[in-house]
């Protein structure tokens, strides 16, 4: 096959798909007659071919996707011009602290933020798909450990832990909340009364001062490597 046709296959994919669509899936469409290396070019041509248009193709943690641009945000708003999803402060706060200090258990949370967390924003966050249980700290009671998802980094646009702001990088931040503002297609599971945020803040809204604030506990809780999901 030559690449004109690969490149028409894997757009056509990519298009149709609901989800991304990893290497290994691709690799199906040709029964084994193009290699990963070869798709990897195929993509990157078919991403320099989207180049100037509102929508591009790029790659998150659980594949490649085509998905319009953030420029678009302003336009598409019109044709659905519901309300974004709404997040209490304690929310923002418990997955800032959940993507930076990660795998971290309920105490560790409740160390950082000196409040006691309600169970119910662990099920919201594990509801909506951005955090789980990895497992358990050897230590008395054997609490669980939380850290985000593939499907957080995908509704981030990002492809690893790595792609986070720095939290002290105003640009990155602006950067990476333009992303979540696009990103956020998936349904999200109405919050609980108690969870209702006061003061209507959005999840995009809310995260640059959210993060911006937990640097104020580096000193006495040090940020450990990012650790990648499996």
């Amino acid at each position: 096959m030559n690449t004109v046709d690969a490149k028409r296959v894997l757009e056509t994919a990519l298009i149709c798909a609901q989800q991304p669509l990893p290497l290994r899936e691709m690799g199906v469409l040709f029964n084994g007659a193009l290699n990963s290396d070869s798709i990897k070019l195929a993509l990157a041509d078919l991403q320099n071919d989207w180049t100037g248009r509102g929508v591009e193709l790029v790659q998150v943690a659980t594949g490649w996707r085509f998905q319009s641009r953030p420029q678009m945000r302003e336009y598409l708003d019109r044709l659905h011009p519901e309300k974004p999803p709404r997040y209490s402060r304690a929310t923002l706060e418990t997955l800032a602290i959940i993507a930076y200090r990660q795998p971290v258990t309920r105490g560790d949370m409740e160390d950082i933020r000196g409040v006691t967390i309600n169970s119910l924003i662990l099920k919201q966050l594990e509801d909506r798909g951005w955090v789980d249980v990895i497992g358990h700290r050897e230590t008395v009671g054997r609490p669980a450990l939380y850290a985000t998802t593939k499907q957080f980094l995908d509704d981030l646009g990002v492809r690893s832990l790595d792609e986070l702001p720095a939290m002290d990088s105003t640009a990155g931040q602006v950067a990476v909340l333009e992303q979540i503002e696009f990103g956020m297609t998936a349904p999200v599971p109405e919050l609980e009364s108690d969870l209702a945020t006061t003061d209507g803040m959005a999840l995009a809204d809310a995260l640059p001062d959210v993060m911006g604030q937990l640097p104020e506990f580096a000193s006495t809780n040090p940020i450990p490597p990012l650790t990648h999901n499996a």
